[in-house]
């Protein structure tokens, strides 16, 4: 009995340790992009392998001609102004959500927003 519940033990921390060592040579998925247009269109793309591939496809899903900036272990956020959704924007990444929103918000008001709202937001693996 003793025998089997430590072979059971080492079986179990056995395929832990394989389950770690699998998940830390895995590639990571963290390259993002934030696709950004006139009048509140964007599009985005998270966890990609790579930053083109993101780019690519966050610029598909923008409607009308659209800029991309990419985000790297961050967060993407897009505010538009309400009053003139097609006037003031801003956007911003940053490493976390909060200040994300934050400084896309700012940037919107900086721009001559008056009733900035966030339109859209992403975070990729890390952010």
């Amino acid at each position: 009995m003793l025998l089997s519940f430590r072979s059971a033990r080492f079986g179990a921390v056995y395929g832990l340790a394989l389950l770690l060592a699998i998940t830390a040579t895995a590639p990571s998925l963290a390259a993002g992009a934030f696709a950004i247009g006139k009048c509140g269109a964007y599009g985005q793309a998270y966890d990609y392998s790579a930053e083109q591939a993101a780019r690519t496809a966050a610029l598909k899903q923008c409607k009308g001609d659209c800029t991309a900036v990419t985000m790297k272990r961050a967060c993407a956020a897009l505010a538009v102004d309400m009053v003139n959704p097609c006037g003031p924007h801003g956007y911003a990444v940053r490493p976390r959500i909060s200040s994300s929103l934050n400084e896309a918000t700012r940037e919107c008001y900086k721009f001559g927003g008056k009733q900035c709202v966030i339109r859209a937001w992403a975070c990729d693996a890390r952010g």
